[in-house]
């Protein structure tokens, strides 16, 4: 037993719960791989003895830095006008703040010289979280090949080794599309992200699913790069066709909103002329005018279950390789 002299120990800990040193240090970092009955008898264990964990002891000890990267291939302005990487930065933090481990940011659509893959490869980080990830975006293989990490959205050169934590854009895709075939709208568009990320093919691939089950045809298919831009130039395109449309389905909010704007700029009246239904229930959907159907997913608890993920492989633990979180629509006045 310790005394205010003395600091308790890790193996006093494991001594007088009954369990193994490894198991107390995967309640302490956080770990879900620990039975309920061991969670407990750690943690009152934890208790008596007052224990704290001496955690630069622990990183030299073991040789971690006890900081994880969160690597974001995207440009700065794509990083910070976009809310879903608010969302998922949040739900990141939110789990890691109940752990030893401190979050590093690293915002690169390139990383040239491998300046950044470098740092994270020399030791300084022990494990990544990387979302919106591209096929062309090389460098978070090199990454991948010296740590732990765990992807935001199932990578699309997937192997079976990956772990990743993804929302179900397939599903999310088809229910946007048969909520817009449900209100009688027969000539549906589409405006995507890029089609170099698995999300935006999935969406892609629900919105076809749910025409061809439908009987129709897509009017329109354009690339909106996951931005307001983009979605607004899309909408252009899509009108200057001279193929117009009774609905749209814009694979973000951002996108939306550009689409929205346009469609105003047009004098089309939404939704009696055109409905528009957009994806990520982020503040951009109730910010704008008519206020935007959209489906909700959820960016907060990804962000949560990735950091939970990584949490788990770097204490030793076997967390699954894929999460699958639902998406759900919501109906406002837009559709």
């Amino acid at each position: 037993m310790s005394t205010p002299s003395t600091r308790a120990t890790i193996e006093e800990v494991a001594a007088a719960a009954g369990v193994s040193r490894s198991t107390v240090s995967r309640v302490v970092n956080g770990s879900t791989s620990v039975s309920p009955a061991a969670l407990e008898s750690v943690r009152r264990a934890i208790a008596e003895l007052n224990y704290v964990p001496n955690r630069a002891a622990r990183s030299l000890a073991s040789r971690q830095t006890l900081a994880i990267a969160l690597v974001v291939p995207e440009d700065t302005t794509k990083f910070f006008g976009d809310p879903f990487f608010a969302a998922i930065v949040s739900g990141i933090n939110a789990r890691l703040t109940r752990s030893d481990y401190v979050l590093n940011l690293f915002i690169a659509s390139d990383d040239p010289g491998d300046k950044m893959t470098s740092y994270m490869r020399g030791g300084n980080v022990d494990g990544a979280i990387i979302v919106s990830h591209h096929t062309s975006d090389t460098f978070i293989d090199r990454i991948a090949a010296t740590m732990p990490v765990v992807y935001g959205g199932r990578p699309i050169r997937h192997r079976a080794s990956d772990y990743y934590v993804d929302v179900d854009n397939l599903v999310g895709g088809r229910d946007a599309t048969n909520h817009l075939i449900a209100q009688g709208h027969q000539r549906i568009a589409m405006i995507t992200g890029p089609l170099t990320m698995a999300a935006s093919r999935d969406r892609l691939q629900g919105f076809r699913d749910a025409l061809s089950a439908a009987g129709l045809t897509e009017v329109a298919v354009v690339d909106g790069e996951f931005t307001s831009d983009g979605g607004a130039r899309a909408m252009r395109g899509i009108l200057q066709s001279g193929n117009r449309p009774d609905a749209v389905f814009a694979a973000s909010d951002l996108m939306g909103r550009g689409a929205l704007g346009v469609l105003a700029e047009q004098r089309v009246r939404i939704p009696e002329e055109v409905a528009l239904i957009g994806f990520d229930d982020s503040p951009v959907a109730t910010s704008v005018s008519p206020q935007m159907t959209t489906m909700r997913q959820p960016s907060f608890e990804q962000g949560e279950s990735m950091a939970a993920v990584l949490l788990d492989i770097l204490a030793g633990g076997e967390p699954p390789h894929e999460t699958v979180l639902p998406t759900e629509l919501v109906v406002r006045a837009s559709a």
